[in-house]
């Protein structure tokens, strides 16, 4: 069998090392096993982006802005406890939607 390889990371191949690819036959033939071919192309991991950035990291409320300019508001999570008040939480919303929309506005 003969193995084609195409590789990004290496030169050569390494011994015991793993790679991540694509292994292609290129010769089909069922009847007789002749000289088979096989190439090996390496794909490469594309980066992690951050597709969405935090524009504003808040107590109650997190703001992120989209790939295409729009901003979208969304809530942590509630602590639920016997301290907890409704009228508290909502006003602390309210406070930090405000904050965080005077400060990007102004921007």
């Amino acid at each position: 069998m003969n193995l084609k390889t195409q590789l990004r990371s290496d030169r050569y191949a390494k011994t015991g090392k793993s790679y991540q690819g694509v292994l292609r036959r290129d010769v089909e033939c069922e009847d007789f096993r002749y000289d088979e071919h096989f190439t090996f192309v390496e794909t490469l991991p594309q980066p992690a982006q951050k597709r969405s950035p935090r524009v504003y990291d808040g107590d109650f409320i997190t703001i992120t802005r989209r790939s295409d300019g729009s901003c979208h508001p969304n809530f942590k999570p509630m602590k639920v406890d016997r301290d907890f008040s409704v009228y508290r939480y909502a006003l602390g919303v309210f406070n930090e939607l405000m904050w965080a929309l005077e400060d990007l506005l102004e921007k």
